[in-house]
């Protein structure tokens, strides 16, 4: 999230703080979330690589067992740390889901497919270590931002992934896309056709190769702004989804853009706009916890 997006979006409060606050936006965002009620548990092992790390984010009050979350940061394929989205993990545990965020190998480490590999590999984890943290595996959601988006989507379509770990994308209770690349050809930046090469088999790449009758309910929203990932990735995959009969809900953030519809998942831009009030409505409703 730029300094400009947050001055912009969270008002005079957020302008004082930008003045002042020797941190980062992203920090701010982080400071501004509450965290009442959440229990973190950092740096849990889901793989061999130094790389394949999650942080576990628990609701310490809810009851009983509770429908989970995986939710996979963006940075293009190549950057992110999950310790800078602790609003979003926080964001879902306040409201009585199980949230696990994951690091990923990425770009230059790994190309295309590796990075989805990690994250089925985590999302078999979590299924495996459901109970040690009160988490339901028969509802398990997998969420994502920008690249990330790109992995839950490639999970949630492509049957290799998760079938690699034993699974399958019917064991997931739901999508959920902030801002994703679904439908990004041609590629025309050199770091990114690196990362996906070779070109003859780019198609496989896409998440909506891979749309079926048979994939998971889906909440896909992007913003109006987003010069980054254009809107039409959104409309395009949600368009397939919901002509093969899946279940589609999809968002049309308007004043948002690609970093500040993943930001408005924590405050002050939270209270300004619906973001985070329309997934964690979708979740509950996917879940049955509505």
């Amino acid at each position: 999230m730029n300094r400009r997006s947050l001055l912009a979006l969270g008002g005079a409060s957020a302008a004082a703080l930008a003045a002042t606050a020797a941190c980062s936006p992203i920090r701010i965002v982080n400071a501004l979330t509450p965290g009442d009620g959440v229990t973190v548990t950092p740096g849990e092992a889901y793989g061999s690589d130094p790389a394949h790390r999650l942080d576990v984010y628990v609701p310490s009050a809810a009851a009983g067992p509770r429908p989970m979350v995986v939710f996979f940061y963006g940075g293009s394929w190549q950057n992110g740390r999950r310790e800078d989205y602790y609003f979003a993990g926080a964001g879902l545990a306040a409201k009585g889901f199980v949230a696990l965020l994951p690091d990923y190998r990425k770009y230059p480490q790994v190309v295309f497919p590796g990075f989805v590999e990690d994250a089925a590999q985590a999302v078999a984890w979590a299924r495996r270590n459901a109970a040690r943290f009160g988490g339901d595996p028969s509802r398990l959601f997998v969420m994502g931002h920008s690249a990330g988006a790109h992995l839950a989507a490639m999970l949630s379509l492509d049957a290799q992934y998760l079938g690699a770990q034993g699974l399958a994308p019917k064991d997931l209770a739901g999508l959920v896309g902030l801002a994703g690349p679904y439908d990004f050809l041609p590629l025309r930046d050199p770091v990114l056709k690196t990362i996906f090469a070779p070109e003859a088999t780019l198609a496989r790449t896409q998440p909506i190769t891979f749309a079926s009758a048979g994939a998971p309910p889906a909440f896909l929203a992007t913003g109006a702004d987003d010069s980054t990932v254009n809107p039409r990735n959104t409309a395009n995959l949600a368009a397939r989804l919901r002509s093969l009969g899946v279940r589609v809900e999809e968002k049309r953030y308007e004043g948002l853009n690609h970093y500040t519809i993943v930001g408005a998942l924590g405050e002050p831009l939270r209270s300004r706009h619906p973001v985070y009030t329309d997934v964690i409505a979708y979740l509950r409703s996917a879940s049955g916890e509505a």
